[in-house]
């Protein structure tokens, strides 16, 4: 089973869990001066590289908090979590660490 680690409880099941979707997509700051075009690139495209990517994770079924997460989506590997609001750890320093999933 893979193991989470919950940057606010610890390492729990991955079924605790849900995936939010790309992190760190910031809102234009004044929706109402965005075209149409511009405002469905923002809502439906992500870049879904191949990759260590950053995304938002739930722990629906303990603490209840968002937190991201640096996963690497080939491996399925969790490179690093971390707390929201906090700064995006180094991927490549992340990746060069021990994975969090073990």
């Amino acid at each position: 089973m893979l193991l989470i680690d919950c940057p606010y409880c610890g390492k729990r099941p991955e079924v605790e869990f849900h995936c939010g979707g790309e992190a760190h997509i910031a809102r234009p700051e004044t929706p109402t001066a965005v075209g149409d075009a511009d405002w469905g690139s923002f809502l439906y495209y992500r870049t879904n590289p191949k990759g260590v990517q950053a995304e938002r994770w739930l722990h629906g079924h303990g603490c209840g908090r968002w937190f991201n997460a640096l996963r690497d989506t080939v491996s399925d590997a969790f490179v690093a979590t971390y707390e929201m609001g906090k700064p995006r750890p180094d991927r490549d320093a992340a990746t060069a660490s021990t994975p969090s999933n073990a």
